[in-house]
């Protein structure tokens, strides 16, 4: 190995490497960023906009339901069989989706709830875990006052461990028979 090997401003290596690039043109970056809804099929863009009336119609900011979101979160709706929190806190039964609402604000988070419980009933799927995180305790707290004013939601629970203990829910969804 001589010294030229070894000089990384080598003028041969310079040369061949401009004659290789000549020609090329720069890239312009024209990358158009489109918002979600935006980029969807004509029946999903009905779907959506079904979706963020059934959030804002269900899911008050203003109601605050006679729940304790500090503690161990457990509703059943009024004339259900209260024994399902029981199965959900024992985990008896397992969800059959999973949302997960990590770094959305409050005004998503109603619009993907909506959506949850609005694929549970099309797919009929009867529980769903609902992981909201702990962080600031925004949604921790917001979540179940959204959920208990939903009328097909039968029961809330906080979450065994292995789907997400206090920073997810379990909830079962009213099916209707068929």
């Amino acid at each position: 190995m001589n010294e030229k090997d070894l000089d990384p401003f080598n003028t041969d290596d310079f040369a061949l490497f401009q004659e290789a690039v000549s020609g090329v043109k720069k890239i312009k970056q024209d990358t158009v960023q489109f918002k979600r809804s935006a980029v969807r099929f004509r029946g999903d863009v009905v779907e959506e906009q079904q979706r963020q009336h059934s959030a804002e119609f269900y899911f008050s900011d203003d109601y605050v339901p006679d729940i304790d979101t500090s503690g161990t979160i457990n509703f059943v709706r009024p004339g259900a069989d209260r024994f399902l929190a029981k199965q959900l806190r024992r985990g008896d039964i397992a969800p059959e989706l999973i949302l997960d609402l990590h770094g959305l604000n409050k005004d998503t988070a109603k619009q993907e709830l909506a959506a949850l419980i609005h694929a549970c009933k099309r797919h009929h799927y009867y529980c769903a875990c609902i992981v909201h995180g702990i962080g600031e305790r925004v949604l921790k707290h917001k979540v179940p006052h959204y959920l208990v004013q939903h009328p097909d939601v039968l029961a809330i629970h906080q979450a065994p461990l292995e789907y997400g203990g206090k920073g997810a829910l379990l909830i079962l969804i009213d099916i209707p028979e068929l």
